[in-house]
């Protein structure tokens, strides 16, 4: 037990440590926080949940399915959290027209943001010009909303990674983001946030996703250059922050 116990105090020494470096405060990381449901399963009281988790805590975003964007705005509107629809999800598939129909659709139901999977198949056949296409297709649709593209970094190279940012960056979205981690696929990494970070400079923002359950991987992405964080645990890292503050 004493080993337990000291293992603990060491966990809570180093986290202490790193938010001191980061200097970040509990409203402050809620408000990077995109709480998340997007499961094929969730019930409507899943997402009421997922809303009034998102209010009670103050994060910045409650994101979910298409399907879900109505029920989630219901709750949230005139709140400060943003609702955020997934489009192409998961797995980016759809044409650009399909990307843009499903964006539209989310904003007339009251979403402010979306969280494309891009086509992923385009940029390993190096047919940038449908991957450019594919992006803007839903850029221009969310007229104004906040854009941001998956890239899945778990499929791609770095040299992919970096080209994805750079179109990303070209055709005006508003963040490139790691992960959707659907399927078991990884998700964000320390050294593919640094990477991004890197290739778009300060002109952009960067999500991270994906195996982020804990405070420490949450404080480790935001050293790293993430500006947002996608969880579906975003309340027990919340909890944490409280807990040893």
């Amino acid at each position: 037990m004493r080993i337990i116990d000291n293992f603990k105090e060491g966990m809570g020494l180093e986290l202490r440590k790193k938010m001191q470096n980061t200097e970040i405060k509990t409203g402050e990381l809620a408000k990077m926080i995109e709480h998340t449901n997007v499961k094929a399963d969730a019930s409507a009281e899943d997402i009421k949940k997922l809303a009034h988790e998102a209010l009670a805590y103050g994060f910045g975003c409650a994101v979910v399915t298409p399907t879900n964007v109505a029920l989630a705005s219901e709750i949230l509107k005139g709140t400060s959290v943003n609702v955020c629809s997934v489009i192409g999800f998961p797995a980016g598939v759809s044409t650009p027209s399909t990307k843009a129909f499903e964006t539209e659709e989310a904003i007339k139901n009251g979403a402010q943001e979306v969280d494309m999977v891009m086509n992923i198949g385009a940029l390993k056949s190096q047919n940038l010009h449908l991957l450019k296409e594919d992006m803007a297709a839903v850029v221009n649709a969310a007229k104004g909303a906040t854009t941001k593209v998956i890239l899945e970094t778990a499929y791609l190279t770095d040299d992919e990674k970096v080209q994805a940012c750079l179109i990303a960056q070209e055709v005006g979205m508003d963040y490139v983001k790691t992960s959707t981690a659907y399927g078991g696929l990884s998700g964000a990494t320390v050294e593919d946030v640094k990477l991004m970070r890197k290739t778009v400079g300060s002109n952009m923002k960067i999500k991270a996703a994906g195996g982020i359950r804990d405070l420490k991987t949450a404080l480790d992405m935001i050293e790293a250059g993430a500006d947002k964080l996608g969880t579906s645990t975003g309340v027990p890292i919340i909890e944490e922050l409280i807990h040893i503050s």
